[in-house]
């Protein structure tokens, strides 16, 4: 078994343990639904959920089968859990919750990172996942040096730039503790990102120049609701825009013209785990004739996000026990937004990947 535990458990942690229950009774040769089926000899129903972190009163205290369901989640049950026996512990709260999320997340601030390394440590944890509230920067580095603490490996959901991290820090100490990470910020299985890169990857294959895109997103989560401040969205901005601008010849130059926006833009609460995507791409092609492409993506966004996930677990435990450490670039460059490497068009980020678990 793969034992995981998980840091935050919102809608996207809610859809993700419920999602390995439900292959786990469909049985391990049900592949329906899943990008990669089999990750070396593991599959989606070897993955285990054996401790879970919250900073909600909610929550903590709670059976794992309970918490899931707790306000402000609003995840559908799509299987009917029995008890796990896992209850949830305190997180540190840290910038873990923006001042307008206070009365949503309802959270308690008591909660002490020596603590977390412990139970990681007593519940025997393989693999800790990051899946806290966009812009909690210091609560997502408290978590990844609990990891290291803990001596294990670190998988990192949200739009925090730690396996990609631009001083080098936290790739060299997992790099010398050899355990793997994978990062940042994670894609969905056909999300919004995906679903630019493509357009984008497509023009400047068939010589298209690309002169101005936008991505606007929206959605009725609690996801959504914390992305309405700003100042929330730095990482995240950056993180979106950088997957997309990669896949051009020269991304510098529509950057620096200001001919690219990408990102959340409103909350929309009868929405709820909907997320809905517009994207438009203007360009020209020959003889300088335009081309102009717009479109509309629909989604249930924590689906999205827990059918990537089960892959990044599976092949993590593979880093682990190839004794791979240090940042996943392979891994990482198909599952997530912001990686330590992108690669140039899913395509050759799926040829990477598809090398590493080989």
């Amino acid at each position: 078994m793969i034992k995981v535990a998980i840091a935050g458990l919102g809608n996207c942690a809610s859809m993700l343990i419920q999602g390995i229950y439900y292959y786990r009774q469909k049985g391990r040769n049900y592949i329906d639904g899943l990008i990669t089926p089999f990750i070396g000899n593991y599959s989606v129903s070897d993955i285990e959920i054996v401790a879970g972190f919250d900073i909600s009163k909610n929550k903590i205290g709670k059976d794992l089968s309970e918490a899931i369901f707790e306000r402000p989640n609003i995840t559908p049950k799509i299987i009917d859990m029995e008890k796990t026996g896992i209850k949830v512990k305190k997180g540190p709260l840290l910038d873990g919750v923006a001042p307008h999320m206070q009365n949503v997340f309802n959270p308690e601030d008591s909660g002490r990172e020596e603590d977390v390394v412990q139970e990681l440590k007593d519940s025997k944890a393989d693999i800790l996942i990051n899946m806290l509230p966009v812009g909690s920067e210091k609560a997502s580095r408290a978590y990844a040096k609990a990891a290291l603490d803990a001596n294990i490996a670190f998988i990192n959901a949200i739009p925090v730039f730690i396996a990609s991290d631009p001083t080098g820090e936290f790739p060299r100490l997992f790099k010398e503790k050899n355990l793997p990470i994978a990062g940042d910020d994670i894609k969905g299985q056909v999300g919004a990102t995906i679903f630019h890169r493509s357009i984008t990857s497509l023009f400047r294959m068939r010589g298209v120049k690309v002169e101005e895109t936008y991505q606007l997103n929206v959605g009725g989560n609690t996801d959504f609701l914390n992305m309405k401040t700003e100042e929330r969205l730095y990482s995240k901005r950056i993180s979106k825009t950088k997957a997309v601008t990669s896949t051009l010849d020269d991304p510098e130059e529509i950057e620096s013209e200001g001919k690219i926006r990408i990102g959340p833009s409103d909350y929309i609460p009868f929405l709820g785990n909907t997320k809905v995507a517009y994207v438009y791409v203007k360009g020209y092609g020959f003889a300088g004739m335009p081309i102009k492409v717009e479109a509309s993506l629909e989604v249930d966004d924590k689906s999205n996000c827990a059918a990537v996930l089960v892959d990044v677990i599976r092949a993590v435990k593979l880093a682990l026990d190839r004794k791979i450490g240090g940042p996943l670039t392979q891994v990482s460059a198909f599952y997530f937004k912001h990686p330590p490497t992108q690669a140039k068009d899913d395509e050759e980020a799926y040829r990477w990947f598809k090398d590493f678990i080989m």
